[in-house]
């Protein structure tokens, strides 16, 4: 969008139209989607132990994600001195929600799983709006054509139970049931601390599967530098990230807060420090467990929105260069 075009367009305000992710268009018809992004959401909290309320995470996003929306053709920073998101780096489209079926788990996450098959066979990149934890098995699932992949994981909590009860697909378990999958080679696991629901045959499991798991309190020894040193090089990596990886400072609105938590910057320059080193070869986001009932202030979806859009911005001006230096060396 040209300076003038927003100029003598319509203004829409942030608090005018519908709450799409960032105002973008709607995609309905999933076998037309023509994108780089699409955003869809899954407002499934069945797997819940604790507080529900994750189901309204989309919405919540969505309607956070209004206040970035304004048409300036893109997000100038000036600390990079880089425009990101301009329409020529990355058009987002917004495909709506997978279908959930009330108290039907095996369901929803069957529906959850066609829904990311039907955006990666378009080529798109999907970008999920949970919804709780659970949604994010049948999510990396469906990346089942597209390994091998490393998972770069924040949060609160490890999620690596294997089985209580009979349950296996809570919000519990989705890094154990990714762990099984021949597609995932491995997994980073950051900012995990403090009690949770995992014992100590959880952490050997994972370890045993090849994560690697560092504490906030770890990880701000280490630096973003040390962070990155300790993520394996892999030619492709997947974010999956808790809300509740944050502190209930800045990120009260969501089930299971945990203090002790990562702030904005330091979540934000690690994924910063990742595309830089990968080329923008992340494939894929989730973002979990936004409970919006739990933020009258409205602050947690704001700051998933505002990380979300920030990591996009990463990612495809970091493809951008990659296929500029191509077109330059072909």
């Amino acid at each position: 969008m040209t300076t003038n075009a927003y100029q003598t367009g319509r203004l829409d305000l942030p608090f005018v139209g519908h709450c799409t992710f960032a105002k973008s268009p709607v995609c309905l018809d999933w076998n037309a989607i023509d994108a780089d992004v699409a955003v869809i959401g899954v407002p499934n909290d069945m797997g819940t132990q604790w507080r529900p309320g994750a189901r309204f995470g989309p919405r919540a996003i969505r309607e956070a994600s209004t206040l970035f929306s304004f048409g300036h053709g893109g997000a100038y920073d000036h600390e990079d001195d880089v425009m990101y998101l301009t329409r020529e780096q990355a058009r987002i489209v917004d495909v709506g929600d997978a279908d959930i079926v009330h108290t039907d788990m095996v369901k929803s996450h069957a529906n959850t799983e066609y829904a990311i098959r039907k955006i990666l066979a378009a080529g798109a990149m999907p970008l999920v709006l949970g919804g709780d934890h659970s949604v994010h098995a049948p999510v990396i699932k469906a990346f089942d054509g597209q390994g091998p992949i490393h998972i770069v994981h924040f949060d609160a909590h490890l999620d690596f139970v294997d089985e209580r009860h009979g349950v296996r697909y809570g919000h519990g378990n989705p890094l154990r049931r990714a762990s099984e999958m021949t597609h995932i080679t491995g997994m980073t696991q950051l900012g995990i601390r403090n009690v949770s629901s995992s014992n100590r045959d959880d952490y050997d499991a994972a370890r045993a599967a090849g994560s690697q798991i560092y504490s906030v309190r770890q990880i701000r020894k280490m630096g973003v530098q040390g962070v990155l040193d300790a993520i394996p090089v892999a030619p492709n990596y997947y974010l999956t990230i808790d809300i509740d990886g944050f502190d209930p400072s800045i990120a009260p609105g969501t089930g299971t807060p945990s203090h002790g938590g990562f702030l904005y910057y330091e979540v934000l320059e690690i994924i910063e420090a990742l595309v830089k080193r990968g080329g923008g070869n992340i494939i894929g986001i989730d973002l979990v467990e936004v409970a919006p009932a739990y933020d009258p202030a409205g602050v947690t979806a704001i700051l998933a929105a505002q990380l979300l859009l920030n990591s996009l911005g990463f990612i495809f001006h970091a493809r951008s260069l990659r296929k500029a230096a191509g077109q330059t060396h072909g």
